[in-house]
């Protein structure tokens, strides 16, 4: 019997823009995700990753290509696909007439789940996720974090074999983050596989089993932190904090002989250096023919976000939306 709960083989998506105009969202992209695992998908905007999460979840129809969860096929019986997977969209789609409880209950009947078992889950889901005191508030007076919470409780009401959790943590403070993810990996550790998107590195660098990056609809990498890691050419990067940096000194920087790529990330230019040694001489030259001063240079060994720069040519969204 197969390791894999879910499996994607050549899947294509293909969109008419006009009568001239197709374009192809997502391009026969693979890949396996395994029982028990976190698994992280990564992506810029643009990359597919939407449109391949929506054919995963039976929104949308693939042009092509197969989805199996367990083995089975997605694309023969989706309403039986549906009853294996749970999702946790972004956007807050909980319904604003009902309660906290009422969420869950309507959710569960949905799944044809008994009365008895319906409401045993939902007194185990909100006193696990701390809303029990709140379970008869209408949803909408909740906070960001409690909506949340309450978003994850519906989405395992029905027991799924995979979580789908699309940018979980988006907006929520440190706080809530934490919190939120310290329930996620006590429902992994219990056997619930997680499949997640984020655009906080430090989310999967820290906690997926196994990653994957796609761009222009492309399967660019997957495998471990570490081995995504180790796609990069080099390990050093010089990290170069300016007065005022501007996109120009990315173009002058990958001029230079040392350097195989830079970038600007959270206000930093950041050269990524062919050699292990790098001559910093050379580089602090360079800085001084730029229309601008030195505050602080350093180096620092690679990461995940160096690893979707790399392989993207783009830095994290959440890296993005701070400049």
């Amino acid at each position: 019997m197969s390791n894999n709960i879910l499996e994607v083989k050549n899947l294509t998506k293909k969109f008419q823009l006009s009568k001239e105009r197709k374009i192809k969202a997502v391009n026969g992209i693979s890949f396996e995700v395994k029982k028990g695992e976190i698994f992280g998908f990564l992506g810029p905007n643009g990359a597919g990753k939407s449109t391949t999460i929506s054919m995963i979840t039976t929104q949308k129809e693939a042009t092509s290509g197969e989805i199996l969860i367990d083995g089975q096929s997605f694309l023969d019986n989706p309403a039986q696909a549906r009853r294996k997977i749970g999702v946790v969209a972004q956007h807050n789609n909980l319904d604003r007439g009902l309660t906290a409880r009422e969420n869950l209950i309507y959710h569960a009947k949905y799944f044809g789940i008994d009365d008895e078992t319906a409401n045993k889950r939902a007194d185990e889901y909100l006193e696990k996720f701390g809303l029990t005191e709140r379970q008869h508030d209408y949803v909408r007076s909740f906070s960001g974090g409690m909506a949340q919470r309450l978003k994850i409780a519906r989405a395992i009401m029905h027991n799924p074999d995979i979580l789908f959790l699309d940018e979980p943590t988006t907006g929520l403070d440190p706080s809530y983050r934490a919190v939120l993810w310290e329930q996620m990996l006590a429902l992994n550790k219990a056997g619930t596989t997680i499949f997640l998107t984020t655009h906080y590195m430090e989310e999967p660098e820290k906690l997926c089993d196994r990653i994957a990056i796609i761009d222009q609809g492309e399967m660019k990498a997957i495998g471990t932190g570490e081995e995504l890691k180790a796609l990069i050419p080099t390990n050093n990067i010089i990290s170069i904090k300016l007065s005022d940096i501007k996109n120009e000194f990315v173009e002058q920087a990958k001029t230079l002989p040392e350097v195989e790529n830079a970038a600007i990330q959270n206000g930093l230019l950041l050269l990524y250096m062919k050699q292990e040694h790098p001559d910093f001489n050379q580089i602090l030259e360079w800085v001084k023919t730029l229309d601008t001063s030195l505050q602080n240079i350093s180096l620092s060994t690679s990461t995940l976000d160096d690893v979707f720069i790399h392989l993207t040519g783009k830095g994290s969204i959440s890296n993005d939306e701070k400049k």
